[in-house]
Order: structure tokens, then sequence, then C-alpha cells
């Protein structure tokens, strides 16, 4: 039975700005325990960054984490999206035809609100599988 996004999102995601260096944004990302923050510039939603991107296009490319920014290392637009109103299957789509995890929420003028993750959509839709067991399980420190 298909949900609102609404229902099994992340609210209040983690956000930065394009100009944040990436070696802070990975010092919040370990602090709140997430794999990936929303850049946003003024309210609006500029990339998403996450921790892979961290590794491969800046650790791994060699520049510098002190000073490359968020915003020149994360996935720009066009990110894909989606409503609060969309529906859970509307979310699985979107994952399995662009091969993401993650989609951020976006109210009708663009802000982010939130963001639904793979994991997220496991514990709402099959609660019993093991990806939900893995996903809601105590963090590994």
């Amino acid at each position: 039975m298909s949900r609102q996004v609404r229902d099994v999102m992340s609210r209040g995601a983690v956000a930065v700005e394009p100009m944040t260096p990436v070696a802070r944004v990975a010092r919040l990302m370990r602090e709140q325990d997430v794999g990936d923050v929303l850049v946003t510039y003024d309210r609006d939603l500029f990339g998403v960054l996450t921790d892979r991107d961290i590794v491969v296009r800046a650790v791994a490319g060699e520049r510098d984490p002190n000073t490359v920014t968020a915003g020149s290392v994360c996935t720009r637009p066009p990110v894909i999206t989606l409503s609060p109103d969309d529906t859970t299957d509307h979310a699985v789509e979107l994952m399995r035809r662009h091969a993401v995890r993650r989609l951020p929420v976006v109210e009708s003028g663009g802000c982010p609100v939130g963001i639904v993750s793979l994991g997220d959509l496991a514990a709402s839709e099959d609660p019993r599988s093991a990806l939900a067991d893995i996903s809601t399980a105590d963090p590994n420190r």
C-alpha cells in the first residue's frame, strides 16, 4: 500500500551552503550520523553532497578538503526531487530509474523540507525485510 512521501521522509535534512569547505561538511556528517547533505543557497536547493562525492570527487581527486567547497563537488541540478505529496511508489520508481538511494523532498517553490532514503522506504513498505532491519538499527560507531 503506497503512502505519501511526507509520512516516511526524514524531516529537517542537514543542509550547508555551497561555499562550505568539504572538511567541515564531513565533520557535520559524522556529528549528525548522515551520509548526505543538501546544498542550499537562499533556501533553494543547489545540489546534494554525499559521503561518496567527498571521497571520489575531492579526496581521490587530490583536492584539499579544507579549501574545496561543497558546491564544487556536489551533484548539481537537475537533481531529481520529490514533493511531500508524492507517493512512496513514485519515490521507488524514481530511485530505480535514476539509480539513486536518496531523494531530496522539496515544496512547490523549490524549498527543501527533507530527504527520503531507500532505507526509509524499506522500513515503511516492508518492515520485516533485511534492508529495513539494517536501516533502523543503531549506528555502528
